[in-house]
């Protein structure tokens, strides 16, 4: 992370982080809202940092500051590991638990240890356990003297209206081309010219997918997702095509990857759709949205999963026959 621009793209939100932290009358909680790949858990974490410490500086590892708290999902139980012992669908992880939330509740009736603040990150707080949710509505409501909170949310639009109420947002945009590559030139400088241009192209503004876009050699599927969604794929040989460049045995990270950059294209289709396209890209669209919450948590036949990537594209299309 570049320390003369943090954040590349959104140095208005770091900005206005930094004044509120100044601030002896601070919102005691903040939504940081946008889709994913926006960097807003990196965000969360240097914000967290600057709040304890007081100052602009960020801490290298936030893990054992003992004002600073991660709510994030917990990793999976006995029950999970058996299912996957037997070859069943199985979770790496889950939700956010009310235990949780109640934890942290009564880590909060004690005082800062370092200084007169600290914050909870909850990550991601549009996706936690129902009862998770009414207990974290308690805690917003009656915040302990110098308790911040910071919440994460890839879908705002998910979260209570009363706790997004109790919440100044952050907005997170989506970025320009050259701030896009900018940011690829920083993370991965080896990455060509080439294929910067590419991931800039498929990440519809968001430096997550151009990042995994590059790291994952994504170039080839991003070619045949695009054939599929402007010619159909009533044969299955695009999805055929989109099974045997995913390979055999992709990485988690490669199928989560795949998901984004499969939204990324159905988005950047949107302006120039039909209103009959558009109608069938939003609901693909919130079909592919669905899996990427899952992705993380479900052990997914892989090449099943693909041809439901490319099912999805294709429901969307609008083949040049049948427009003429």
């Amino acid at each position: 992370m570049s320390e003369d621009r943090p954040f590349i793209g959104q140095e208005a939100v770091w900005q206005e982080w930094l004044s509120a932290t100044a601030s002896e009358r601070m919102h005691h909680a903040w939504l940081l809202a946008g889709p994913k790949g926006l960097g807003k858990r990196a965000f969360a974490r240097a914000a967290a940092a600057v709040l304890v410490n007081r100052t602009g500086g960020r801490t290298a590892d936030i893990a054992a500051h003992p004002d600073i708290h991660l709510l994030e999902h917990l990793p999976a139980n006995e029950d999970e590991a058996k299912k996957k012992a037997e070859g069943k669908p199985y979770q790496t992880r889950r939700n956010i638990t009310v235990d949780q939330v109640r934890e942290m509740i009564r880590r909060l009736a004690t005082m800062p240890t370092l200084g007169d603040r600290r914050a909870i990150i909850v990550d991601p707080a549009d996706d936690m356990e129902k009862s998770a949710v009414n207990a974290l509505l308690k805690a917003l409501e009656e915040p302990p003297a110098g308790t911040y909170f910071l919440l994460i949310a890839h879908q705002p639009g998910r979260l209570l209206p009363t706790i997004r109420s109790r919440c100044r947002v952050l907005r997170f945009a989506t970025l320009r081309p050259e701030e896009l590559d900018a940011v690829i030139r920083r993370d991965i400088p080896l990455a060509d010219a080439q294929t910067r241009a590419a991931a800039i192209a498929a990440s519809n503004g968001s430096p997550g997918v151009a990042l995994s876009f590059v790291e994952q050699e994504l170039s080839g599927l991003h070619r045949l997702m695009s054939r599929i969604l402007h010619e159909g794929d009533a044969d299955f040989r695009l999805r055929g095509a989109m099974a045997e460049e995913m390979g055999l045995r992709p990485t988690r990270e490669r199928l989560a990857a795949t998901l984004e950059l499969a939204r990324s294209v159905l988005v950047a289709e949107l302006p120039i759709a039909s209103r009959a396209q558009q109608l069938r890209i939003i609901k693909a669209h919130g079909t592919l949205a669905k899996l990427g919450m899952q992705a993380p948590t479900y052990n997914f036949d892989a090449g099943l999963l693909i041809l439901e990537i490319g099912g999805l594209l294709a429901s969307a299309a609008m083949p040049r026959e049948a427009a003429r």
